[in-house]
């Protein structure tokens, strides 16, 4: 009996002119990489000191922008950290430094801190506007891999992103530079967050479309039913009206009210159904005499996850919205949360 020879998968030699790598050699070469990068990055760690922390009191008491400027795949790492020093409570924009020699120079003022991000220092687009930073008389903070470079020399705060190796194999491509970059400008970032005592308010504010800022920044009269669309009856309303009331508000309930306003309880779908079990003639009763007393409430300034917090605990759907005076002025439902993003 013949049985067909397995195919045996090459892992060296060539084939049509590139070389035959194997799923093992693809592994342990992106985990060399990562190895590479994360060394570059704890090796940062040591260097922090007295040019870290001026640099993080001159930002913090400038009074316009950071101005992030560089280019290349230095630009784009600048533009990560402008991004996050906006997001986290720092003021940011970014300045590319070919722009900047035609025109968008203009974008800087006096008031401004300039953060020049340069691997090598000594980009000639980027050094050739120090002279223009220093007739503004704005500081410089450079982070760069060369600390002899050009721009090393004319910053006046200098941070230290230099790597021993790049994680491309040719030692060409910015890879753990880029990478060591991007973390410095982190722990810059989280470092002014400390400092000013940036709060989770502070971070809903910049990220009002956030998860974060729908919980943080969306308060009960946001969403609230409230004059014609508010299901409620007096408290000597027959039950037939309660359920035309239910029925045109389509909400599930309405509310029993005296008449100051206050609620007096809340009859549910719950509730009707439980008096079709009981009670044969009920429809000419008094609402106020069927309803479910001392319903839950919450005033209209509340956050909606504070609304939505009483209504898992009490395993209901609906929480009514009363004054200070406890005179109801709405309501809001579970769906109208959930439909706003806010859990």
């Amino acid at each position: 009996m013949q049985t067909k020879r397995r195919a045996v998968k090459r892992t060296d030699g060539m084939k049509d002119g590139r070389p035959v790598v194997n799923s093992s050699q693809l592994i342990r070469e992106a985990r060399q990489v990562l190895r590479i990068e994360a060394d570059s990055v704890r090796a940062l760690s040591p260097r922090l000191g007295k040019a870290f922390v001026a640099a993080v009191e001159t930002i913090s008491k400038c009074e316009g922008h950071v101005v992030v400027t560089g280019i290349g795949k230095s630009g784009m790492v600048g533009r990560k950290i402008m991004a996050t020093l906006a997001s986290t409570g720092t003021p940011a924009l970014f300045l590319h430094a070919v722009e900047a020699l035609h025109g968008d120079l203009g974008m800087v003022r006096k008031e401004d801190v300039i953060l020049a991000v340069s691997y090598s220092g000594a980009t000639d687009e980027l050094t050739t506007l120090l002279p223009a930073f220093r007739r503004l008389g704005v500081p410089v903070i450079a982070m760069t891999g060369n600390l002899k470079s050009k721009l090393a020399r004319h910053a006046d705060i200098v941070l230290d992103v230099r790597v021993k190796k790049e994680a491309c194999p040719l030692n060409l491509a910015p890879t753990a530079s880029t990478t060591a970059t991007l973390a410095l400008g982190d722990a810059l970032a989280v470092a002014l967050f400390k400092l000013r005592g940036f709060t989770p308010k502070d971070f809903a504010q910049v990220h009002p479309s956030g998860s974060l800022g729908k919980k943080l920044l969306t308060h009960v009269s946001d969403l609230m039913h409230s004059g014609g669309s508010f299901p409620q009856v007096t408290e000597d309303t027959p039950v037939r009206g309660a359920i035309l009331e239910m029925t045109a508000k389509r909400l599930g309930f309405t509310a029993v009210v005296d008449s100051r306003g206050r609620a007096v309880g809340i009859v549910t779908d719950g509730d009707l159904r439980r008096l079709l079990q009981s009670k044969t003639n009920f429809m000419d009763m008094p609402a106020g005499q069927i309803c479910t007393k001392n319903p839950k409430w919450i005033s209209k300034d509340s956050l909606a996850t504070q609304a939505l917090a009483v209504m898992e605990a009490n395993s209901i759907t609906s929480l009514l919205i009363a004054d200070s005076d406890g005179r109801l002025t709405g309501c809001v439902h579970i769906h109208d949360i959930l439909k706003a993003g806010v859990a």
